[in-house]
Order: structure tokens, then sequence, then C-alpha cells
């Protein structure tokens, strides 16, 4: 019985090895599923990665709403619009804006009674460091029953923007609506009336900041130098080549004349 046991077994060894297939077989199930195992973890660790990043991502951007704008202009006045108040006149107002910023920045007016308001100029692009007087004209209306306006407030508001572009960018008020989301409001500003027959170092500021803006208005409009040809004269244009080979041809006259 024993003998035929051994037989048996032997057999078997000898069929296991006419048949090695069985043995990769497993090794490659084992190897496989290994690799599956290796494969999955690798793409559960890159989806917590993504994950993180994105809430990473969406944190810093809530944080950065919560934070206040940095501002690129700086106002002078800084909060309110300043005017004469002088019933059934267009009243002028003026205000410096400055480029604090590294970079250039387009800026934008807007108001809320855009029928009865407007500014010079609307808009425009600052270099780093340059700064610009702006006025603002508003109309300024009677009171009800020719009544004495004791608040010297109005209701109408200004709003600043601001944003960064590149140098050599031409300005186009469409560059506002184009980049919304890096657009910055600079300030609101409020228009506060001011009693032409009280002095004031508001009224007083104000009529200097006027002056200066009227001065730089004024220079914009001069024509540019002429870089052009010399003109003496009407119609005389004075063309230093063509003078030079005139002198030169002289010269070579009096030389001949000599010579003879």
């Amino acid at each position: 019985m024993a003998i035929v046991d051994r037989h048996q077994r032997s057999s078997e060894r000898k069929m296991f090895s006419l048949c090695p297939f069985w043995q990769t077989s497993t090794t490659m199930n084992n190897s496989s599923s290994s690799s599956s195992t290796k494969n999955l973890n690798h793409n559960g660790s890159r989806h917590s990665e993504t994950v993180a990043a994105k809430r990473s991502k969406s944190v810093s951007s809530i944080a950065r709403s919560l934070l206040p704008p940095r501002r690129r202009l700086r106002l002078d006045p800084s909060n309110k619009l300043y005017f004469p108040y002088e019933p059934g006149t267009q009243a002028r107002s003026a205000i410096r804006l400055k480029n604090t910023s590294k970079s250039h920045v387009a800026f934008k007016f807007q108001t809320t009674a855009p029928k009865s308001c407007f500014m010079r100029p609307p808009g425009g692009i600052l270099a780093p460091g340059e700064s610009i007087i702006a006025t603002v004209f508003k109309f300024v209306e009677r009171p009800e029953n020719n009544e004495v306006q004791v608040d010297l407030k109005s209701k109408v508001k200004f709003k600043i923007m601001s944003l960064k572009v590149t140098a050599g960018v031409d300005y186009l008020p469409e560059l506002f609506d184009e980049q919304r989301d890096q657009v910055t409001v600079e300030r609101i500003l409020r228009v506060v009336f001011l009693d032409i027959g009280r002095p004031s170092p508001a009224l007083d500021k104000l009529k200097r900041q006027l002056a200066e803006a009227e001065a730089a208005f004024e220079a914009c409009k001069k024509p540019a130098p002429d870089t052009g040809p010399r003109v003496v004269g009407e119609g005389l244009v004075i063309d230093e080549w063509k003078e030079r080979r005139e002198k030169y041809l002289a010269r070579q006259q009096v030389e001949a004349v000599d010579s003879t």
C-alpha cells in the first residue's frame, strides 16, 4: 500500500514537471494582482493630491476675496469730490490721481448721474509714478421753491477703477470689460458742496487744483514742436545739404577766378 502511494506521488510530480505553465500562470496571477494593488495605491494618492490642491486653491481664493484690494492709485482728495455750491451753474471739481504701483495702470471714471456729470479725461493710462489732475463737471440744480439748502451734500457718487496693463497699450474703455476679473475699484467718491461765501482750506485747495488742471489741459492743446525742416519766411525751406553744396560751388568759382 505504501509502495502504491509513493508511486502515485511520483507520477504527480512528473505531471507537474511536464506542465510548467501551471506554475507560470500562478506566478503571473500573483504578480498582476500585486501590480494592480500598486496601481490602485498610486492612483489613489494622485487623486488625493489633486483634491488637496483644488481645496488649497479654493481656500486661497476665498482668503484673497476677504482681503482688502491692493490699491494702485493714490487719490487726492481721498474719498470726496468737492464742488462750489452755485445753483443753476455747471460746477467743477478736481482730483489728483497718482500711480503708486510698479506697472502701467489704466483708470476709468464712472458716475451714478451720467446725464449731469462728466469727467475730463474720463480715463487713461498712467506710467509708474506718473500723476494727473482730472476735472469733474457737474450741473448743480436749484433747490425746490428756492429754499436755502442746509445740508450741502449730494446723492451723486463717482467710482474710480484701475487695471494693470502692459506698457504701450492704448487706452480703451473696453479693457475693463474684457479683463473684468482684474479690475480693482479704487474708491467710491461722494459729492460734497462747499459754500463759496465761507473761505475754507478745502475751497482754497480746490481752486489751486482747478488752476493746475486747466493749465495742464491748455498745454495739451498746444501743437507739438515741428521737427521737420526749418522754415524761414513763407515758402522758404532751408535744406542743410543744399546750403552746403551752394557754398562749395561758390568756393570753387572763387578759386577758378583766382587761378586765371
